[in-house]
């Protein structure tokens, strides 16, 4: 994604900004849609990035307000804050990030 982001010339800042929430959403994928291989796609068109992640849980994320000293819970406001958009696209036994 950086080389693809880069090449197209991308503001380096967007692109660490893009590496940062796609990283999260894997690893939620991980933790909470307990898929240890997530499908990712990234489609890129002028100045639009789009990038979805599948995981096998139907159970659609939650964001939360977690305690000011807890150790997670702050993944989807992280997202939030380094994209324009994010949703989910629920599938049938899965769902896109």
């Amino acid at each position: 994604m950086r080389q693809a982001m880069t090449r197209a010339g991308w503001h380096p800042e967007a692109v660490i900004d893009a590496e940062l929430a796609l990283v999260e959403l894997i690893v939620n994928a991980w933790q909470h849609g307990k898929t240890t291989s997530p499908i990712v796609l990234l489609v890129m068109g002028g100045s639009t990035l789009r990038v979805s992640i599948a995981d096998e849980s139907p159970a659609l994320p939650k964001q939360c307000t977690p305690a000011d000293l807890a150790e997670s819970g702050r993944g989807l406001q992280f997202v939030e804050g380094l994209t324009h958009r994010w949703g989910v696209d629920p599938q049938e036994n899965d769902k896109n990030i």
